[in-house]
Formats: C-alpha cells, sequence, structure tokens
C-alpha cells in the first residue's frame, strides 16, 4: 500500500550542528506515527522539512507517490500539509472566524469578504471536531484548550490530509486532551494521516499506531505500539535503560527549619487569604488543575502582581515583595512557565543568558565587565548543571528544550538562591532531560535549597516531592504528605471533592 507520505533520506544540517542524517518515515491514511526523541533529536526539524519552513540538504518529500518541493510553509500547505505549532499561531485580537480564514477570507459575487459563509463554514469545521466555541470571541478571552481545537479547525480548514501534531496536550487538561484524541481518532476514520510529537508516553499508547524514534538526529527504529513497552521506547531514545526517572527520597532530611512563612497572602481584595510554610531543603509541590492559582500565588508572593495583602517571613524576618527583582535579591528565583518567553533571550549566548541578572558581580574599579570572569563563572555554571552545547557562546535559542531549562537553573545557582520556584519544569523535555533536571534538583536540596515546584503532572509531583499544596479554584484546598500524598487524594482536592 503507497504511504500518504513519505520522507526518504532526508539530511540537514546548521552551522556546527548535524540536526537530521539520512532519516526516512512513512505515514499512512488514517494512521497516527508518534515521532519520539530527546530533545535536540531533530524531531521538529524534520517536521520544519515537511511543512516547508526548512529545506533539505539532500532527500525527498513524498505524497500520493509523487516528490513534491516546498520552498516555503505555504507550498505546504496547498499540497494538503497543515501543521499545529507548540506555540499557537492565532491573532489574540480576532475572533475564531478570522482567525481561521486569516489571508485567504471568502468572497462574494462581488469580490467582498463573506463574513456569512465564513461563519457558516467554521461552524460547521467545529461540528466536524465536535466541539462549542464562540464564533465571534477574541481569541484572548478563549481557554488554551479552545485554542488549541480552533488551530485544528484552521489546519481541517486548508483541507489538510496529513496532519502534525507537535506537543498538543501540553496545556491541556487531562479532559481536554481525552477530548483531542477523540477528534484525532476522527480524523483518522476520515483517513488523514498524523504524526503526533509527545514526550507523554501515556499518550503515545492511547493514540498512535507505530511509533518511530531518532536519536541525535538519525533514525533509531520505526516500531508498532503493540509491540513495544514504555521501557523499551526510553532505551531507544536515550541509549541506556533509565530504571528509575526520580531520584531516591533524602535519608538525611528532617525539614526543621522553616525558610519561608507565608502567614497571609491575598491575591485580591475578595479572594481567599493563602497561608503556607517551606522548609529548608523540601521540594514542596503545588498541583492543581490548569487555571486552579497555582501560578498565580507565585507571582502575587514574587511582586511580580501586586497583591491585596501579603505578610511573609523569611528566615524569620518580615519581608516584602514590591517586584521580582527584590525577591531576587532576598534570595528567591523564579523558573517561569514558559522559559522561551519569560525565562531566556534566545538570540542571546548562554554566557548573556547566565550573567544577564548578575552583571554587577563581574563589574571592575572601571565599571567596565570583567569577561573573563564572566565567561568562567558561566562555563562553571553550564558544567554543574550540564549543558550540552558547543560553548559558552552558543546561542540560547539554538539550545534543546532540555537544555535552555539548565540555562534559566544555572543563572539563578549564580545568584546562590535559598528559596527556587519552578513553574513546570519539564514540559517539552523528554524523558532523559527530565530524569537529570530531578536529580539537579533533589542535590539542590541537598545543599539547603527550598524549592516550589508547581506541575500538572502527577508523577512528577508524587515521585519528586516532599510535600504538595493542591490548588482548586484560587485556594489551596489542602497541603498533602506521607501517606496522604497519593493520585487519588489530590484528585479528590483538585475538583473540589474533599474541598471544605
Amino acid at each position: 500500500m503507497t504511504p500518504l507520505l513519505s520522507l526518504r533520506h532526508i539530511s540537514k544540517s546548521f552551522p556546527g550542528v548535524r540536526a537530521l542524517d539520512d532519516v526516512s518515515l512513512d505515514i499512512h491514511a488514517g494512521e497516527v506515527v508518534a515521532l519520539l526523541g530527546e530533545n535536540g533529536a531533530g524531531k521538529s526539524t524534520l517536521m520544519k522539512i515537511l511543512c516547508g519552513i526548512h529545506q533539505p540538504d539532500q532527500g525527498d518529500i513524498v505524497i500520493d507517490g509523487s516528490v513534491r518541493h516546498f520552498s516555503g510553509y505555504q507550498d505546504a500547505l496547498n499540497a494538503g500539509v497543515g501543521i499545529i505549532f507548540q506555540e499557537f499561531s492565532l491573532i489574540p485580537d480576532l475572533d475564531a472566524v478570522d482567525n481561521i480564514f486569516l489571508g485567504r477570507e471568502l468572497k462574494n459575487r462581488l469580490g467582498l469578504r463573506d463574513r456569512r459563509a465564513m461563519v457558516e463554514k467554521a461552524g460547521a469545521l467545529f461540528r466536524r471536531l465536535k466541539v462549542s466555541i464562540p464564533l465571534d470571541c477574541p481569541i484572548s478571552e478563549l481557554s488554551i484548550a479552545d485554542q488549541q481545537f480552533i488551530e485544528i479547525a484552521k489546519a481541517l480548514s486548508l483541507d489538510a490530509r496529513i496532519l502534525v501534531l507537535d506537543e498538543p496536550t501540553a496545556t491541556l487538561t487531562p479532559s481536554e486532551a481525552d477530548h483531542l484524541f477523540d477528534i484525532m481518532r476522527e480524523l483518522r476514520a476520515q483517513g488523514v494521516g498524523m504524526a503526533f510529537i509527545s514526550h507523554h508516553m501515556e499518550e503515545i499508547f492511547a493514540i498512535c499506531d507505530r511509533v518511530t524514534v531518532l536519536r541525535d538526529g538519525q533514525k533509531i527504529d520505526d516500531v508498532t505500539v503493540a509491540d513495544t513497552s514504555v521501557d523499551d521506547l526510553i532505551e531507544l531514545m536515550v541509549g541506556r535503560r533509565v530504571e528509575n526517572i526520580f531520584p531516591a527520597p533524602r535519608c538525611d532530611a528532617d525539614f526543621a527549619q522553616v525558610v519561608l512563612d507565608v502567614q497571609s497572602l491575598k491575591l485580591t481584595p475578595d479572594g481567599p487569604d493563602h497561608r503556607l510554610q517551606l522548609h529548608r531543603g523540601e521540594i514542596l509541590g503545588f498541583a492543581g488543575l490548569v487555571g486552579s492559582g497555582r501560578t498565580e500565588f507565585a507571582l502575587g508572593l514574587l511582586g511580580a502582581t501586586r497583591p491585596a495583602h501579603a505578610a511573609i517571613m523569611l528566615e524569620g524576618r518580615q519581608v516584602t515583595f514590591d517586584h521580582p527583582a527584590t525577591a531576587l535579591e532576598h534570595g528567591i528565583g523564579l523558573l517561569p512557565e514558559s522559559r522561551k518567553t519569560q525565562g531566556l533571550i534566545l538570540p542571546f549566548s548562554c554566557r548573556d543568558n547566565i550573567s544577564l541578572n548578575n552583571l554587577a558581580r563581574f563589574r571592575g574599579a572601571t565599571r567596565l565587565l570583567r569577561h573573563r570572569d564572566e565567561a568562567s563563572a558561566a562555563s562553571r555554571l553550564m558544567q554543574s548543571v550540564k549543558v550540552k552545547a558547543p560553548s559558552i557562546e552558543t546561542e540560547t535559542g539554538h539550545l534543546s528544550g532540555g537544555n535552555q531549562q539548565k540555562v534559566v537553573i544555572a543563572r539563578w545557582l549564580g545568584h546562590q538562591c535559598k528559596v527556587l520556584i519552578f513553574d513546570e519544569p519539564t514540559r517539552g523535555i523528554d524523558v532523559g532531560a527530565k530524569s537529570e533536571i530531578y536529580a539537579l534538583m533533589k542535590a539542590l536540596t541537598a545543599e539547603g535549597v527550598s524549592i516550589i515546584m508547581i506541575s500538572s503532572e502527577l508523577p512528577e509531583i508524587l515521585g519528586l516531592c516532599d510535600r504538595a499544596a493542591v490548588f482548586y479554584q484560587g485556594a489551596i484546598s489542602t497541603v498533602l504528605s506521607g501517606a496522604q500524598l497519593d493520585a487519588p487524594t489530590i484528585m479528590h482536592h483538585a475538583t473540589g471533592g474533599l474541598s471544605a
């Protein structure tokens, strides 16, 4: 049976990097193929070549048995290839209809924009997807899940027969992800071929037919989901057996000393009054559904948003944080949820990003930077967190997601922070890089650093945290520890089942 899509012997190099080396991939009509690999393995580069964003150095794109050449994204769209990027490409101030038909608006007989026809077609697309989305509401006012479904509708409006989904569940709740999988099953039944990129193994086994594994730009294997296991796939990805992703609990931890005591934190005048304690050397998880208020609490604590009332003690002293810079001066750092837009300046080098908030350390008597000292410190910090990069001068935007996250961690290590807040620290990161970041977090706590970890992944909360504060509708529902710290109890509190 002729594949709907064949990528044949694709190779691609960037300055100093061999991104893809003789990679081949087939997708048949009505098939979902997972593209699996560590960050930097070449998955995104391969999909960007398929979509005409990058040009291959060698190799062919074959659709329905015919070789195609895409000089740009529009050529791929015209050939029936649609992609749903990890970062949405929607315009916030436009509604769903205008976003779906942007740049290719339907016209009436007079050549004028036919809004009624576009509304009817958009409604038909959403009915096909079995979702109900307001057609005249600005994108900025819709949920992340609705935006995801609009991206899918936009691809389908192009009559896409080949659909690339890059981390489509990264910002969805479990129920929203399940609905997305139902939509993918419908599309599969309609003959759409799909390439699915995800770091969540359970998703691959739930929705995919085959798995193509890449490592260091090369194709390692192509296996059917029914004939493999999670452990086998991880071994193919990282080249070794990963028996325990989470490090063993510390035996020497007593958590006797309270480092951070949030005696009162009201984000709004009529909102809930948060109370929380963080102990030295502890990892305190923030669990809850997307939108439950976990990140809002962290931003209010740091002064990134101005709380209505705050009474906070740090190491026994009353402190006031009116700005994140003030919190940093007191030794509290934040690794934000979006490392690309909030945590890093991607065109800057690793050295620049690491020393960015700490340049005063490297100023000499003439106020000029001592570049040799700065470079030495950046190199030492990169080695301490095992950043994989050609040099400290490598642009951060050229690194994989896991290594970008390590650069952010290295920056805060340079500040010698007492408290670190990790907001979704492993989102979009492969299992090998996750294991390294978990080990790094445990090593930091052994040195006395206290960590708050916001995570939507229950296995992460259960496998890494000493206690977990569960958020529900903007408030802390409960704080769990010991035998209480299990998945059913967390989910009951996160959904209001056991909330007072």
